[in-house]
């Protein structure tokens, strides 16, 4: 069964760094693309960052030159590096894997919280 699990979050100070990681299983991690999304309360889900299978990255405006996103194909496992954060940063982090073809897949991980306060 597919299951993507992750880890890393928890409370830190503005300015302070973490580090998410989200191990998948039962899937075939090298060809799928990964992001990380976040929802705060009362807000709608965003996209963070995200990976393709090639490498190739982006993120979203708030987040540039701040968090940076990889993925260790052998360890099927995606990582979001968050430096810098802010208070604005704090929502509980989401782990996603997707693919569009032959056939469309779509997996999510349970969350993680991230807290960023004083």
């Amino acid at each position: 069964q597919v299951q993507l699990v992750e880890s890393g979050g928890g409370l830190v100070q503005p300015g302070g760094s973490l580090r998410l990681s989200c191990a998948a299983s039962g899937i075939i991690f090298s060809i799928f693309t990964m992001d990380w999304y976040r929802q705060a309360p009362g807000k709608q889900r965003e996209l963070v960052a995200g990976i393709t299978s090639g490498g190739s990255t982006n993120y979203r405006d708030s987040v540039k030159g701040r968090f940076t996103i990889s993925r260790d194909n052998a360890k099927k496992t995606v990582y979001l590096q968050m430096d810098s954060l802010k208070p604005e940063d704090t929502a509980v982090y989401y782990c996603n894997a997707n693919y569009a073809s032959p056939l469309r897949a779509d997996y999510w991980g349970q969350g993680t919280q991230v807290t960023v306060s004083s």
